[in-house]
């Protein structure tokens, strides 16, 4: 039996100092970090900071001075990368019902916001949070960024009476919550739910 033991050890050894610095190379190169496509595809973990596949982290902030000005008169202006193109496109083509209110812009100030919008979308962003809502919309336009299903997951734990409350009035509402949601990050350690 003793003999059984040294001669397994010695097997073991001589396996692990072969194999060790193909272990070491793969550790050193990043090698086997990289999810397969199907990974990938169905990706769910929301919270996955793995930067290496995007090229920023956060969402630019809105850097559009007549969006700003026309849009953030009325409420929070929400980053480009928040959806698509073809949503922006959709919303400013109805302005006469924008959600409930008529809202008028002049063909000079709709034409830039809407080109700013557009360049700027969510499917022209290698943001992660940019790629997360266009993988989430599977070739869906949403009109609003509520509906958006990564958007939806993401707060899926904040009950209607939350939301209800007078200083956050809906879940259209970022800034309520997101303290940093001006500067495009709307990551979970900047979230402050007001009472």
């Amino acid at each position: 039996m003793n003999k059984r033991l040294k001669l397994l050890a010695i097997f073991a050894v001589i396996f692990l100092f072969a194999n060790g610095p193909y272990y070491v190379a793969v550790a050193d190169h990043g090698y086997g970090k990289e999810k397969s496509w199907h990974e990938k595809l169905f990706d769910r973990d929301d919270d996955d900071d793995d930067e290496k596949h995007h090229r920023k982290r956060y969402l630019a902030p809105v850097s559009n001075a007549a969006y700003k000005e026309e849009c953030g008169a009325c409420h929070f202006v929400y980053q480009p990368e928040l959806l698509p193109s073809a949503s922006w496109e959709r919303i400013l083509d109805s302005l006469e019902d924008h959600f409930g209110d008529a809202v008028e812009l002049d063909p000079d100030a709709s034409k830039t916001i809407l080109d700013y919008l557009s360049a700027n979308a969510a499917e022209h962003s290698s943001a992660k949070r940019a790629v997360k809502i266009m993988r989430s919309l599977r070739a869906t336009v949403p009109l609003r960024i509520t509906e958006i299903p990564y958007i939806r997951r993401k707060h899926h734990e904040v009950t209607p009476d939350v939301l209800k409350r007078e200083s956050i009035g809906s879940l259209s509402n970022c800034s309520a919550c997101h303290t940093t949601a001006e500067d495009g990050i709307y990551e979970d350690d900047y979230v402050v739910i007001p009472k």
